[in-house]
């Protein structure tokens, strides 16, 4: 993958908004397997019934696909001088699972709610508490990297390169 100064504007502003839907959609997803139920029950295929909780995870499916487009484009910048290279091998994967979790969590609420697929939609469950656990454990890494190790890392995710 190729390597950069610095993340672009546009890299930060889809990091925070995918981060925000995702946290929102977490938030807002009481009784959606109870919509699902009922959406099964009346044999509602239909998009137009769509919830807010679906519609917004769809935009974190689309928003992360132009996220993946637009790193290999513009790429990442490589580790700081005092990350350890067990450390930007853990990030490394950190992030890679993260990117898998951010296609695979709504890629299974879509075949729940589209597909009727009972069982996507424990999956769909199931991953999307992963996806707050990892993505916690990451805003915590970057909390620590900004006030322990205090190596800029954090800043490269709020400042765009220049």
């Amino acid at each position: 993958m190729k390597t950069s100064n610095g993340y672009t504007r546009l890299q930060i502003g889809l990091h925070w908004a995918i981060a925000v839907l995702i946290v929102t959609a977490w938030f807002i997803s009481d009784d959606m397997g109870k919509a699902l139920r009922a959406r099964i029950e009346a044999g509602d295929t239909g998009f137009a019934n769509g919830t807010v909780h679906g519609m917004v995870g769809f935009t974190v499916f689309v928003l992360v696909l132009i996220r993946i487009i637009v790193r290999f484009a513009s790429g990442a910048p490589a580790a700081t001088p005092e990350t350890s290279a067990r450390m930007a091998l853990a990030a490394k994967w950190g992030h890679r699972l993260i990117y898998v979790l951010m296609l695979a969590v709504p890629a299974a609420g879509m075949g729940a709610w589209f597909g009727h697929v009972t069982q996507a939609g424990e999956l769909h469950e199931t991953l999307a508490n992963a996806l707050m656990i990892v993505a916690g454990g990451h805003a915590a890494l970057a909390i620590y990297h900004h006030a322990v190790m205090k190596d800029g890392t954090l800043d490269r995710m709020r400042k765009p390169a220049s």
